[in-house]
């Protein structure tokens, strides 16, 4: 057993590596993700900042949908590579077992959301002058758990519709309808963040439910991403 672990576990840090090493050779993704992220802040900051002020939900919530909109569009771009690569065919064709190759392209989408969100979080804090940093703890629990259930249904989806002409169409009609939970989730914890005082016991009760969220979604994923992709 814990030579199939390791494997597993091999198979998934080497399409993780993969991933990483395409795209630090040409920083396509990333760069397309986040201007997509920060021009999506900036329109919404001319119209929900007067005066310098705006309502704390509306910061929770614009960095919410700033991160569900750019890993929506990084999702498609990543499996796009992939089937004009024959890549994702390829890796299927491999002994290798399916749901480590599921965990591999997951935890690439989450370093990749991951690394927005470093320059996503300061930029909104500044134009809706929101206290994101009061609580950086509770706020890294917040989005590290949002992105990995919204990833990990993100990348179910994005994989199954790879070789789908309308692709670009049905990953958002399939993806947003699951992880409206989590976002929600995701937004209702933060304005608890920003709240002042901290509302610790409200952001402790949506870090575990998105908790509950990313156990369930990884697990069904994990569960069923061999038989989705079985031609």
């Amino acid at each position: 057993m814990g030579g199939v672990g390791v494997r597993f576990f091999s198979v998934a840090l080497l399409v993780l590596k993969k991933d990483f090493a395409i795209e630090m050779r040409s920083y396509e993704i990333l760069s397309t993700t986040l201007f997509f992220a920060v021009s999506c802040v900036a329109i919404f900051s001319f119209a929900f900042v007067k005066e310098g002020q705006a309502e704390v939900d509306a910061a929770a919530g614009i960095l919410w949908i700033a991160i569900a909109f750019a890993g929506t569009l990084a999702l498609g771009r990543t499996f796009e590579r992939e089937r004009y690569g024959e890549t994702l065919k390829a890796l299927l064709l491999a002994p290798a077992p399916r749901p480590a190759i599921y965990l591999g392209k997951l935890l690439g989408i989450v370093t990749l959301l991951f690394v927005m969100e470093i320059l996503l979080v300061p930029m909104v804090a500044f134009l809706f002058n929101a206290p994101f940093f009061a609580r950086p703890d509770l706020l890294i629990a917040l989005l590290g758990l949002g992105t990995i259930g919204y990833s990990a249904v993100g990348t179910l989806f994005a994989a199954m519709l790879v070789r789908a002409r309308t692709r670009d169409v049905m990953l958002p009609i399939l993806l947003y309808p699951i992880t409206i939970p989590v976002i929600i989730a995701g937004v209702r914890g933060t304005s608890a963040v920003l709240a002042s005082p901290v509302d610790e016991a409200v952001a402790m009760l949506w870090i575990g439910m998105l908790a509950f969220f990313d156990v369930v979604f990884v697990t069904l994923s994990l569960w069923t991403f061999e038989p989705l992709m079985t031609e």
